[in-house]
C-alpha cells in the first residue's frame, strides 16, 4: 500500500495510515487487490473515523471481483465506478514502446459519486518493444490480438479520501506518484504544475491517462488488421488460417463491449456530477472543471468505440471480399473449362462420325482424307477459340 497526502501545494508520501485526516488536502491510498482484501477491516475502521461512513459490502465485493465489467454506482458518502483497464503481458502488443506503459499498457477506471474512482494499471510485465516499421506477419498479428486483455480496477472516492484498487503492482500508480512529485518540484514540462485539489480531480486525471491507452491501441489494431486483410485479399495466396480471423473478430467484439460499458459508466458519472448540491463559487468552478475533464474522457471513449466498430466492419468486409474473390476465381476456372469443353465437343463429333463402320464415307478412301479432316478440326478449333476469346469467355478479365 502506498499512502499520499495531497493538496494544492502539498505532496508527500506517508509511511503509514494516519489516525486523523490532515487539516487540509486529501489522502490517496493505492493498494493491489490482494492487499486491499487483507487490509479491508483496518480500512473500514479508518474510513468510519475519517468520514463517518464505510464501504458497503457490495461495493467492497465489486472492488475485489476480477470479472466485473465497467460500471458506476454511488451512495450518499462516496461514488464507485469500475473500469476495465488494458493489461499487457510480456511480449504482448509488439511495437509498443516502453515509455507508453503508463498509458498504453495500463488503464482502468472505477469511480465514486463524489469523485470517480477506479483506475487500473500496472501490467504484469513490460511489453517487448518493436519498431513501428517492423514487418508484420500473420503470426505476429495473431499474437497481438491474443495478447490484448483487460482487468477491472477501482477507485472509491470520498470527499477527502481516494482509494484505488489495482489488479497487482500498479505501474500507473507509481507513474502518477512520480509525476505528481515532479509537479510539486515544478519540473513537469509537459503540462500544468498544479497539483490536483480533490480526489475527483486526481481520479479524472488517471482515468484520462488510462483511456488514452485505448487510443494508442487503435494504431496497433489497425496495423495488424491491415496485415490480415492483405493476406485475405491476396489473389496468389490460399488463405487457411481462419482461426486468426476468429480471434481478431472476437477481440474487436470484446473491445466494443468494454468501450460501451465504459461509455455508460462515464456518462452516469457525468449525470451524477450534475446532481451534486450547490456550493460556493469556488466549488462550482471546481465542479465545472470536473465536467470538462469528464466530457473529454467520454469523447475519448467514444472515439475508441467508433474506431473499434469501424475495424469490425472492415474485418467483416474483408472476409466477404475474400469469399467473393474465391468465388470469382472458381467461376473463372469453371468458365475456362466450359469453353474448352465447347471447343472440343464438335471435334469429338467429327471423330465420332469418321469412326462409324460404313464403307461409303467421304474422304476415308482418299490419301489426303486424314489431313483434310485434321485441317477441318484445327480450323474449327481455332475459329471457336477466337470466337470465345472475342466474347471474353477466355482469360481472367471476365
Amino acid at each position: 500500500m502506498r499512502i499520499f497526502h495531497l493538496s494544492e501545494n502539498i505532496y508527500e508520501e506517508l509511511s503509514e495510515l494516519p489516525f486523523d485526516l490532515p487539516p487540509q488536502g486529501f489522502l490517496w491510498l493505492g493498494l493491489p487487490r490482494r492487499e486491499f482484501e487483507l487490509q479491508l477491516p483496518t480500512l473500514q475502521q479508518r474510513l468510519q473515523h475519517w468520514t463517518g461512513a464505510q464501504l458497503l459490502d457490495l461495493h467492497a465485493s465489486d472492488l475485489l471481483n476480477q470479472q466485473l465489467p465497467s460500471h458506476f454506482d454511488y451512495t450518499s458518502w462516496y461514488d464507485l465506478m469500475v473500469f476495465r483497464r488494458l493489461a499487457a503481458l510480456p511480449g504482448a502488443l509488439p511495437g509498443t514502446s516502453p515509455g507508453a506503459l503508463p498509458g498504453a499498457l495500463s488503464g482502468g477506471v472505477t469511480g465514486n459519486g463524489n469523485g470517480m474512482g477506479a483506475v487500473g494499471s500496472g501490467a504484469t510485465g513490460s511489453a517487448t518493444a518493436a519498431p513501428d516499421d517492423a514487418p508484420r506477419t500473420l503470426a505476429s498479428a495473431d499474437q497481438a490480438f491474443k495478447s490484448i486483455d483487460t482487468s477491472p480496477v477501482g477507485f472509491a472516492v470520498f470527499d477527502r479520501v481516494l482509494i484505488t484498487v489495482h489488479p497487482g503492482e500498479c505501474t500507473l500508480r507509481d507513474y502518477f506518484a512520480s509525476k505528481l512529485g515532479h509537479q510539486q518540484e515544478g519540473r513537469d514540462l509537459r503540462g500544468s504544475t498544479r497539483l490536483p485539489s480533490s480526489p475527483a480531480e486526481l481520479m479524472l486525471r488517471m482515468v484520462n491517462q488510462m483511456v488514452d491507452s485505448y487510443l494508442d491501441l487503435r494504431r496497433l489494431l489497425t496495423r495488424d488488421l491491415t496485415t490480415l486483410q492483405q493476406l485475405l485479399l491476396d489473389r496468389r495466396s490460399h488463405f487457411r488460417d481462419w482461426n486468426v480471423v476468429l480471434v481478431a473478430r472476437d477481440t474487436l467484439s470484446r473491445l466494443e463491449d468494454i468501450c460501451e460499458d465504459q461509455r455508460s459508466a462515464v456518462q452516469e458519472w457525468i449525470d451524477a456530477l450534475g446532481e451534486w448540491p450547490m456550493g460556493s463559487l469556488e466549488e462550482e468552478r471546481e465542479r465545472e472543471l470536473l465536467r470538462v475533464r469528464s466530457r473529454d474522457v467520454l469523447e475519448h471513449v467514444e472515439r475508441v468505440l467508433t474506431h473499434v466498430r469501424r475495424l469490425e466492419t472492415s474485418a467483416e468486409t474483408s472476409v466477404q471480399m475474400h469469399f467473393s474473390l474465391t468465388g470469382e476465381r472458381t467461376n473463372n476456372i469453371m468458365r475456362t473449362l466450359t469453353v474448352l469443353t465447347a471447343i472440343f465437343l464438335p471435334l469429338n463429333l467429327i471423330t465420332g462420325v469418321f469412326g462409324m463402320n460404313f464403307d461409303n464415307l467421304p474422304l476415308i478412301h482418299q490419301a489426303t482424307g486424314f489431313w483434310v479432316a485434321v485441317a477441318l478440326m484445327a480450323a474449327l478449333a481455332v475459329g471457336l477459340g477466337a470466337f470465345f476469346w472475342r466474347k471474353r469467355y477466355l482469360g481472367t478479365s471476365g
